[in-house]
C-alpha cells in the first residue's frame, strides 16, 4: 500500500483511495495524489491578497458542472462565466461548497497569478480532468509554504510518494478555441470570414465581443452546429479556418 494514516488524520484519505489535493499559494501550484502517489502538478490562480484564499485542511463537499455565476447573473456554460465549466466546492471558513472552490475560468491568462476573490482557478481543460478524478470528501490542503508537497503532506499527517514534478501545461487545443473575450489575429481572421459569408460582426477589430458572438451563433444555427457562440474545432471546420 502506497499511503498510510497517522493517528488523528481523517479517514477520508483512505476512503477516497488515497486521493489528496495540496495547493501551495507561495508558488501557485496544485498537486494531485491518487493511491498516495503524485499524479500531476498544475499551475493555479489564487487570492489577490494572502488572506483571501483560506489556508488549512478542508474537503470537497460538492461537484458542479457549469455552475452559474449568480453574482453576475451569468448562466452556467456561458463563455462569459468566470467560474468556467467545473466547480469543486470546499467547506472552508464555515461555508459548505458555496463560497470557496476550485474551478475553471474564462480568462486563461490569469492562471498562475494572484487574481481571485478567494477561490482557486485552473485552466478549464485541467479542472475537467481533475473533476473526473476526485470524489466528494477528497481532502484538500491549502497553505503557503517553501516546503515540497511531500513535506507539506507529512506536516498534516499524510505519507505520500512524490512531491516534485513538472507542472502540467494546458492542452494546445484549448488555447485555439475562440470565444467572447478572445483577442488577436485569429479573431481578425474569424471576423473577416464571418463577414464574407454574410454574418456581420459590425467591424473587424480583432476583439471577440458581443457582435462577433452573435454572428457566430447565427452561423452555428444555420449550419446545425451546437449554438454556444464558441468557435471550437467543429465551428472552425465549418468556417474553413484553422
Amino acid at each position: 500500500m502506497l499511503f498510510s494514516l497517522n493517528v488523528g488524520v481523517t479517514t477520508s484519505f483512505a476512503a477516497t483511495g488515497g486521493k489528496l489535493i495540496i495547493i501551495n499559494k507561495q508558488n501557485n501550484q496544485l498537486a494531485y495524489y491518487a493511491n498516495g502517489k503524485l499524479q500531476k502538478i498544475f499551475r493555479v490562480g489564487t487570492g489577490r491578497s494572502p488572506s483571501l484564499t483560506p489556508e488549512g485542511k478542508f474537503k470537497i463537499v460538492n461537484k458542479i458542472v457549469n455552475r452559474p455565476y449568480y453574482k453576475g447573473k451569468i448562466p452556467g456554460g456561458d463563455p462569459r462565466n468566470p467560474l468556467g465549466n467545473r466547480w469543486l466546492g470546499l467547506n472552508a471558513r464555515g461555508t459548505w461548497g458555496t463560497t470557496y472552490g476550485i474551478h475553471g475560468n474564462n480568462n486563461p491568462s490569469s492562471i498562475g497569478h494572484y487574481v481571485s476573490s478567494g477561490c482557486v482557478r485552473m485552466y478549464d481543460n485541467q479542472v475537467e480532468w481533475l473533476f473526473a478524478q476526485v470524489p466528494v470528501n477528497t481532502p484538500v490542503i491549502i497553505t503557503s509554504s517553501g516546503k515540497s508537497f511531500k513535506s507539506i503532506a507529512a506536516s498534516y499527517g499524510y505519507r505520500v510518494i512524490g512531491g516534485e514534478s513538472k507542472v502540467s501545461t494546458p492542452a494546445q487545443t484549448n488555447s485555439s478555441i475562440l470565444k467572447r473575450g478572445s483577442k488577436g489575429p485569429a479573431v481578425t481572421t474569424l471576423q473577416k470570414k464571418l463577414t464574407s459569408l454574410g454574418y456581420s460582426t459590425k467591424g473587424i477589430d480583432g476583439s471577440f465581443g458581443a457582435n462577433t458572438e452573435k454572428a457566430v451563433r447565427l452561423f452555428q444555427k444555420d449550419r446545425h452546429l451546437t449554438v454556444d457562440g464558441v468557435v471550437g474545432p467543429a465551428t472552425k471546420k465549418a468556417l474553413g479556418i484553422k
